[in-house]
């Protein structure tokens, strides 16, 4: 689906764009006047998980659920702890930080690399490929079914080098192989709104 079809949150629609008509997200650091996207500026993450911004749109998020969008792995995860009747509970911090809801089911759409499971990174995030990052890295599929998750809420730590995330209760798992079977739900969300 191109990016240019896909319904987009007020939000979103207030963004600076790149020269192709691209969002720039809130998060995303830019060089010598271009955005340079699958990437993330440290200030900028900061200050979006302090005043509780949204990583893609830059506005405030209430109190209540946030969302964020995984790869294959977290997903997997995720379906196994459901089908089993668990609870989902990852204490493993990442550096992607959370959104509203229907920016997230916007970006799963629109960013190649996570709207469908054979799309590479096309550039490495810039920091050591480890246990956090290993996926971040240019060349890396997202592989297998992604998802669009929410959760209760988030806690966040600021140090000098990156800003960490984790998210506590899961309260919405929304699966998908192309993330363009959001597109009904992201209708529905814009017009709620």
């Amino acid at each position: 689906m191109r990016f240019d079809a896909v319904p987009m949150p007020a939000g979103v629609a207030g963004r600076p764009r790149d020269g192709r008509g691209y969002p720039v997200p809130a998060i995303t650091p830019w060089e010598d006047g271009e955005p340079r996207f699958a990437l993330t500026d440290h200030g900028r993450t900061a200050r979006c998980a302090v005043q509780r911004e949204c990583s893609v749109c830059g506005e405030l998020m209430p109190r209540g659920p946030v969302w964020r969008v995984v790869g294959a792995g977290e997903s997997a995860a995720i379906a196994a702890a459901l089908e089993a009747g668990a609870p989902y509970r990852n204490m493993a911090p990442t550096g992607e930080g959370p959104g509203h809801r229907a920016c997230m089911l916007y970006a799963a759409m629109v960013c190649p690399y996570l709207a469908r499971p054979n799309a590479r990174r096309s550039v490495s995030s810039g920091q050591p490929a480890d246990e956090l990052t290993g996926h971040l890295v240019r060349g890396a599929a997202r592989g297998g079914t992604g998802a669009v998750v929410g959760f209760a809420d988030y806690e966040y730590a600021v140090t000098e080098q990156q800003v960490l995330f984790r998210f506590i209760d899961l309260v919405e798992y929304l699966p998908h192989q192309e993330a363009s079977a959001h597109l009904a739900r992201l209708e529905a969300e814009i017009q709620a709104r």
